[in-house]
């Protein structure tokens, strides 16, 4: 980074740029966290209406870093941006407007391409165009079909999608929903301590893949109340998805951290949801998300036998425009409710800059 840039961000306020919603199953707590896709019998926001009172509580929300917008580090930021490659990272899209005005900004301040062109661009070896940006969509619940897809296919718009494959043409929810509904119902598992919700996931999310399913049984056990079912995409959602310019990619069967499995099931995991798409879909899946963001040298190897070209982490950054580790690109974590001031800052670079030099002083 240019010394000029370096000095203007050393003199910008002291704000904090809080994350914008509890922490995701994807997402480590230390980095940024989009948030969740809307529990199991919530109405998304903005499928029905938004009364003014919801509305002007959400804008604080939607505003948070917005400040940012404003500091002279930003023109250089977006300069340098436009030699980066920005892929962005959604979860579920609970406000169609929103996401909307979103894609509006891109369609002025960027050019969005499709995962076939960065195929490409990695197989010839030729730079994206500047101002490059990727759509993508991690665990795919039915709101990227139902409040996104509308919405790109509007602009014409390409996108990515990645799915947890043995939830397709089931109404089972996300594991991570799952438990935290059966905490809140009496559920309790040996290994994990009763206590917040938040907590008691991120001590799910770093136990041993085999010691997380047994203490989830334990809460299915224990709990006094069954989680209300969510319906899921099945197949035919995900080759209409495919026919509107939306990729769909693999992000395993069960979306567990890869770091905490044994080599065996990080295989089961990648291969059996890659038959399943294959199934599906009558073509196998080229990209891969990885469910807990990180990058996993076991995953690679899975991934290079099974001719995958793509691969993506959820680290917060902006990569080059043509990626030198095709199986590790970055990614940028955003919110489909983001307001459109930290929605530039986020895309320029600026706010995961500042947030990985106040982790570096901190």
């Amino acid at each position: 980074m240019p010394n000029s840039v370096s000095t203007t961000i050393t003199h910008l306020p002291h704000t904090p740029v809080a994350p914008s919603a509890a922490p995701h199953a994807d997402q480590p707590t230390s980095r940024p966290t989009p948030v969740t896709t809307p529990g199991p019998g919530v109405a998304p926001a903005g499928a029905s209406g938004v009364s003014g009172a919801a509305a002007t509580a959400q804008r604080p929300e939607r505003d948070r870093g917005s400040w940012l917008r404003f500091s002279p580090a930003q023109p250089l930021f977006r300069a340098r941006a436009a030699q980066r490659l920005a892929v962005l990272a959604f979860h579920g899209v609970t406000d169609p407007c929103s996401f909307g005005a979103q894609l509006d900004r891109l369609q002025r301040l960027a050019n969005p391409v499709s995962l076939a062109a960065v195929e490409q661009a990695v197989s010839e070896g030729r730079p994206l165009p500047p101002r490059s940006v990727l759509i993508t969509f991690d665990d795919t619940d039915r709101t990227v079909l139902t409040h996104a897809l509308p919405q790109l296919a509007a602009r014409r718009i390409p996108a990515a999608a990645f799915v947890i494959s043995e939830l397709i043409g089931t109404a089972r929810p996300f594991w991570w929903h799952e438990a935290a509904f059966l905490a809140r119902h009496g559920g309790r598992a040996r290994l994990v301590p009763t206590g917040e919700p938040t907590r008691m996931l991120a001590l799910l999310k770093a136990l041993p893949d085999p010691d997380r399913r047994r203490s989830l049984h334990e809460l299915r056990v224990s709990a006094k109340r069954r989680p209300p079912q969510q319906e899921q995409l099945g197949p035919d959602d995900l080759r209409a998805l495919r026919e509107a310019d939306v990729a769909i990619g693999n992000h395993t069967l069960g979306h567990p951290s890869l770091s905490r499995c044994d080599d065996a099931t990080v295989q089961a995991e990648i291969v059996g949801a890659h038959q399943a798409l294959t199934r599906w879909l009558g073509e196998a899946p080229s990209a891969f998300a990885y469910p807990d963001g990180g990058y996993d040298p076991r995953a690679d190897s899975v991934l290079r036998q099974l001719g995958y070209r793509l691969g993506f982490l959820s680290d917060h950054r902006l990569g080059p425009r043509l990626p030198a580790h095709p199986l590790r690109i970055s990614r940028l974590q955003v919110d489909a409710t983001t307001g459109i001031r930290r929605f530039d800052t986020i895309l320029s670079g600026l706010e995961p800059a500042l947030q990985r030099w106040r982790g570096a002083t901190a």
